[in-house]
């Protein structure tokens, strides 16, 4: 991770995209829950369970408290009158670059890699832009908590699981480190024109690589054993082995970018061999091999949903019809982003998609709601609407998987996010410009 003057980076950001003295487009992050809430009168759509027609929510310190039809609500309780509106659990983009990049044409404002192969030190969230103007225009969307991942190398770091508000990277950073992020060498050579490289220089360039993943992990494990036997003199501390200690100890999972078969297949064997908790990323071919995903229990992030096909003879919605393929076959999966953070706002319309192609929409909302909280091991707070959980749900005038519904209000841990956001102020820009002209015309 390129770890850029903070003040040359705020400098940038505030030149490239500042108007005026003080944007409207500028949220203040939300303030904690004071007083127990009750939202009546919606469809609250649990996720987990049934959907409850008119059904009543209370909520108190950012916990739901209450869940149910009918229910009496306590005195000193604000009440949110939500009829003919449908209630959502916030939706989990598991798969960003969220908070570490702005303007991809200005490389001060990009913060995702670090240089050389081997980087399992670099911790993600301390890099985090909280003032990021791309967090609240993807928040406004409906999306409250996102998994934001190093980029470039071998393994390149440790990914946080963090919530789309917050003054600094500490407010937003709910659990890190969350897995070990690792970019799987491709394994097929290519003989496309634009690879200036030979089959042979290809082939010793990928074996080089892989040798250097496995030297990777002997070392971190040669460590570990040194650090427990207590040597003397005192082992010097490796900051690069010491990060990989709980991925060794399966206390978090490596997360290994692949999409072809083979690399697919390479890098279970590898998970297999080190005793690795493994979960894939991208995964475009995953359901070629989605027994074998089903029988070690490796889930599927997939981000592609929206690419065009890897190969010329393979049919136009390979992509989109993915999801369904890894359901029908019992893989555990969700749909992501596409690894990067300007369009992430558009994840519900990826999972809606996957819905037109074969997937049910039950299973579709799930694969943004419930199936990422499940896999990143935060089910017991997020996912889904039940008592005891975060009170981290989206208020809808429709499907949110819907391009055409529009997101009303958004709380996340009971406390109600700022909407404003920089695409929604110069909509109101230029439709007020719009209006004014069309008033001088007539």
């Amino acid at each position: 991770m390129i770890f850029t003057n903070r003040l040359l980076f705020f400098l940038l950001i505030a030149i490239s995209l500042h108007y005026g003295s003080a944007r409207s487009s500028d949220p203040i992050p939300a303030a904690a829950q004071t007083q127990p809430m009750a939202l009546v009168g919606a469809t609250i759509h649990t996720v987990s369970g049934a959907t409850l027609q008119d059904g009543v929510m209370i909520f108190d310190r950012g916990v739901i408290t209450g869940l149910g039809k009918a229910l009496a609500i306590p005195a000193g309780t604000e009440t949110i009158d939500a009829r003919g509106l449908h209630v959502y659990p916030g939706i989990i983009d598991a798969h960003t670059v969220l908070g570490l990049t702005e303007i991809g044409a200005v490389r001060e404002t990009v913060d995702i890699s670090e240089k050389g192969d081997i980087n399992p030190h670099i911790r993600v969230e301390v890099a985090l832009n909280a003032e990021s103007e791309i967090i609240p225009v993807t928040r406004a969307n409906g999306i409250t908590h996102a998994v934001t991942s190093p980029r470039g190398g071998l393994i390149c770091g440790t990914s946080a699981f963090i919530r789309l508000d917050g003054w600094t990277w500490e407010d937003m950073t709910l659990q890190a480190p969350l897995g070990l992020c690792i970019e799987w060498p491709r394994m097929t050579i290519s003989d496309s024109p634009w690879i200036r490289m030979s089959a042979e220089e290809q082939r010793r360039q990928r074996d080089k690589k892989l040798q250097s993943l496995k030297e990777a992990f002997a070392d971190a494990r040669a460590y570990l054993k040194a650090k427990k036997a207590g040597t003397s003199p005192a082992l010097p501390m490796d900051l690069r082995w010491e990060s990989m200690i709980p991925v060794l100890e399966r206390k978090i999972p490596v997360t290994i970018a692949a999409d072809e078969i083979q690399q697919i297949n390479a890098a279970v064997a590898f998970a297999e061999q080190e005793s690795l908790r493994m979960v894939l990323v991208g995964g475009s071919d995953s359901w070629r091999v989605a027994q074998v995903l089903r029988e070690k229990d490796i889930p599927v992030l997939i981000t592609g949903t929206l690419s065009l096909p890897m190969r010329d003879w393979e049919g136009y919605d390979v992509a989109f019809g993915l999801a369904a393929k890894l359901s029908a076959a019992g893989v555990r999966f969700c749909i992501a982003g596409d690894g990067g953070a300007s369009n992430e706002r558009n994840l519900p319309y990826k999972a809606g998609l996957s819905s037109a192609y074969g997937l049910s929409k039950e299973e579709a909302l799930k694969a943004v709601t419930l199936y990422p909280a499940q896999i990143l091991g935060v089910a017991d707070r997020l996912g889904s609407l039940d008592t005891g959980k975060e009170a981290t749900f989206i208020i809808t005038d429709g499907d949110p998987l819907d391009i055409r519904t529009q997101v009303l209000r958004v709380f996340i841990a009971g406390g109600e996010i700022d909407l404003r956001n920089k695409h929604r102020t110069l909509y109101e820009k230029y439709r007020l410009k719009y209006e004014r002209m069309k008033e001088k015309s007539e």
